[in-house]
């Protein structure tokens, strides 16, 4: 059976599918958790969370000029540093795209309660129905799962501009005051909780295989999406901050409390426009959630495609399927997880665990491209090169720790569990069957052969 994929993403399916990755929770959701961590600075937080990322999105777009394979985070780390640190990225990875996908399509529970009253088993099999749908759509086509992405993409962005440019004739400036109170601590505490709302950015690459000329369109969709994401999450969160009061943003619902408001969007969109504002966010919110979810499947299922090209994975999950030429197998696999996670997991509770592994693992990208450059093994030849490296690479990764400690001792946790379960698969599955070193092997074998013979 055929392996190998159709290259049927163009620039703007690629700039959609990585802009889907990212628009989601956070806009929908989390500006209200950063409010209450950063107050008015959240938007600042934004901007931080963003600055951080853009180091791994440079670090990626060059390495997938490179290696246009499908796999992504998984390749390069794999490539870099060996099948076993390649083994814990890829399932690590996989699963936390796959939470975020799943937090995605049942958070929109919250929006969907805006337009009809519903008990919580029918937003629950309202999850399922989209997952489902999001399924059969990855396995009938990239091509088709693709225009539907950008269709999607680009009436969310649509309507978020709209929201921007109403906002700017009613926000009240003095909802600004006090600009700085939680202090720098609450920014940086802000932009490590939002920092997941970049980490879709650089999904795409993990269906590199797929994209046409994949050395412009890889690094231009990548670099393009973050520059319009970083744009577009300052603006909608100045907006949502001018248009909501403190208490509004701090706060569900009645008996709730001090938790912070699930719906932020809706709440400014009802100061703006009233009821009718406020069935027009949940709407969109809905479709930017379910998007979000799709290029979240779309991405993941080429971790386990990959991982069975390289025998880290059963073999029958890189066959590419005769008639829809997708990987159906490693679609299959990763929406019955999509499905059991939203069935049986509270997921809002374990995507906050899978955050950390996503910190954790955007900064090791960086130390990636730093060994491929270091080692200056043949086969690296990218046709992008990142600006201002080393030092990019270096803020990333410093960066990266930085955010990682603020995460709380439960996300870090979590992200040492899929470390030892991925630690734990390669032992028992993949060490028998691969011998590869990575550069960073071709790097410790050159320092051994200039190490100076000393008799006794």
């Amino acid at each position: 059976m055929k392996n190998d994929l159709e290259r049927d993403l163009g620039l703007y399916a690629t700039v959609t599918i990585s802009m889907g990755a990212m628009i989601g929770s956070g806009i929908f959701v989390l500006p209200a958790l950063g409010f209450k961590k950063a107050g008015p600075a959240v938007v600042i937080a934004y901007i931080l969370a963003g600055l951080v990322v853009l180091p791994a999105a440079l670090s990626k777009a060059e390495m997938a000029t490179a290696m246009p394979e499908s796999g992504g985070t998984y390749i390069y780390i794999d490539r870099a540093m060996g099948p076993l640190a390649g083994t814990v990225a890829g399932i690590g990875a996989w699963f936390s795209l796959v939470f975020k996908s799943s937090f995605a399509l049942v958070g929109l529970g919250a929006y969907l309660l805006l337009l009809v009253p519903l008990s919580g088993g029918l937003v629950k099999a309202v999850a399922l129905g989209l997952a489902a749908l999001i399924i059969i759509l990855n396995i009938v086509g990239t091509e088709q799962s693709g225009k539907a992405q950008s269709i999607i993409v680009t009436a969310v962005v649509v309507a978020l501009a709209a929201y921007v440019l109403n906002a700017g004739v009613a926000v009240d400036a003095t909802r600004f005051d006090g600009f700085t109170q939680k202090g720098t601590g609450g920014v940086v505490t802000a932009a490590a909780f939002v920092f997941v709302s970049y980490a879709g950015v650089t999904k795409i690459a993990s269906v590199a295989e797929e994209i046409e000329d994949p050395d412009r369109n890889l690094p231009r969709g990548i670099l393009i999406s973050m520059g319009v994401m970083m744009v577009l999450y300052t603006l909608v969160v100045a907006a949502v901050v001018g248009l909501n009061d403190a208490k509004t943003l701090t706060t569900t619902g009645p008996g709730a409390g001090d938790s912070p408001s699930l719906t932020p969007m809706a709440d400014g969109a009802g100061q703006l426009l009233g009821g009718v504002g406020v069935t027009v966010i949940a709407v969109v919110a809905i479709l930017a959630l379910t998007s979000m979810a799709n290029a979240g499947v779309l991405a993941s299922s080429r971790f386990p495609l990959a991982m069975s090209r390289d025998s880290l994975a059963p073999g029958g999950l890189a066959r590419v399927s005769e008639r829809f030429q997708t990987p159906r197998n490693a679609i299959l696999v990763t929406g019955v997880l999509l499905l059991a996670l939203i069935a049986f997991v509270p997921v809002v509770e374990l995507a906050k665990l899978a955050s950390a592994f996503q910190i954790l693992v955007f900064s090791i990208v960086n130390l990636a491209l730093i060994v491929f450059r270091t080692s200056g093994v043949e086969s690296y030849q990218p046709s992008f090169r990142s600006p201002g490296y080393p030092f990019v690479q270096l803020f990333g990764v410093v960066g990266g720790f930085a955010l990682l400690t603020q995460m709380g001792i439960l996300p870090i946790l979590g992200a040492a569990g899929i470390i030892v379960g991925g630690v734990a698969w390669y032992l028992l599955y993949g060490r028998s069957r691969t011998d590869r070193k990575g550069a960073l092997g071709v790097i410790i074998a050159r320092r051994r052969d200039e190490e100076p013979v000393t008799s006794d």
